[in-house]
């Protein structure tokens, strides 16, 4: 594989580089949500903004949701190349799901947040019908919510399924990654705020167990902001602090087997998203970018177009990948 040897030869250098397709589709929108399937690519931010590529990110075509609320959209679940549901992350009825089934080119509001205090943070879908939603505690408890018809109707797991919460416990929503599912009805969100936590489900959310993990959470501000899997099937949680976003800690671990591990070689930053394509995975914040070849267990600096860049949110469907981040900067990478 062609990409794969070069990185082996770029290896013995402090850093690796990588050119990307690089476009600001919308100065001042940050985009956190982002999704790949069946060759069109799509990113989500603030004020409604939706954009979709079907030419590997050459072009982009903008199918914002019209009307208010403006809301800002932080995750983004595809189910085949015409239908999405976007995610609006806010307090109270700022968190909203909407649905399209053409390509963005119309919206239906599909589930309105319920309760005035509630703040939706990722959502994550196992099929078309079944599906998770995790939002900020309501009651002194995170809402866990699910559907099994697509999400035109949720309900909420019962608080007594959940582990009580920590002291000064948080839920970010930083990337769409703060939810993910697996086979087999298997789920995992995190959390930080003065303590890291990975919390697992192995019957499609109904009931839910806490571990703590070993990521930099000395601030309200630190702790778990996103998961991820390597091709291997081991979990991954990334993290840092997003008011110290540079500040050198642990800021990754990864699970393998039943035991936790800190991946050695990660430059220094807060990292909310991560992607892989067989061996490779790239790791990104809204500063800087690494990259391993080992499946993610060791990382170097990666530069992006000659320069130290970052992401806020990654997604890869096949050799396509494509990160979404500040000032209305995309990306799109083809693997070969």
């Amino acid at each position: 594989m062609k990409i794969f040897m070069l990185l082996i030869s770029l290896f013995s250098f402090a850093t690796v580089a990588m050119e990307w397709n690089i476009q600001s589709l919308a100065p001042g929108v940050s985009f956190r949500g982002s999704a790949v399937l069946d060759g069109v690519v799509w990113v989500t931010g603030t004020d409604n903004r939706v954009y979709i590529s079907k030419d590997s990110g050459n072009s982009w075509q903008d199918v914002s949701v019209k009307g208010l609320p403006l809301t800002d959209f932080r995750d983004i679940e595809v189910f085949d190349a015409n239908t999405a549901i976007v995610m609006g992350a806010g307090e109270g009825g700022l968190s909203k799901l909407y649905i399209t089934q053409n390509q963005g080119l119309s919206w239906q509001l599909l589930f309105d947040n319920p309760d005035e205090l509630g703040f939706f943070n990722s959502i994550a879908f196992w099929d078309r019908n079944n599906g998770l939603l995790l939002g900020d505690p309501v009651g002194g408890c995170y809402v866990i919510l699910r559907t099994s018809d697509g999400g035109k109707s949720w309900q909420r797991v019962a608080q007594g399924e959940l582990p009580e919460m920590l002291d000064k416990e948080v839920a970010f929503a930083a990337s769409g990654n703060t939810l993910i599912v697996g086979k087999r009805g298997r789920a995992w969100f995190t959390t930080g705020g003065y303590s890291s936590s990975a919390y697992s489900s192995a019957d499609s959310g109904q009931h839910w167990r806490r571990r703590p993990i070993a990521l930099y959470d000395d601030t309200q501000t630190a702790g778990g902001y996103a998961l991820a899997f390597n091709h291997l099937g081991d979990l991954f949680v990334l993290g840092g602090d997003y008011q110290q976003r540079d500040k050198f800690d642990a800021n990754m671990v990864y699970r393998k087997g039943y035991v936790w591990h800190k991946a050695p070689g990660t430059t220094p930053g807060l990292r909310t998203a991560m992607a892989c394509y067989q061996e490779i995975c790239i790791a990104t914040g809204k500063l800087s970018s690494d990259i391993s070849i080992d499946h993610g267990y060791s990382w170097q600096p990666l530069l992006i177009n000659g320069q130290a860049q970052g992401f806020f949110t990654l997604a890869i469907d096949g050799n396509t990948l494509v990160a979404g981040g500040h000032d209305g900067r995309v990306a799109v990478y083809t693997f070969e």
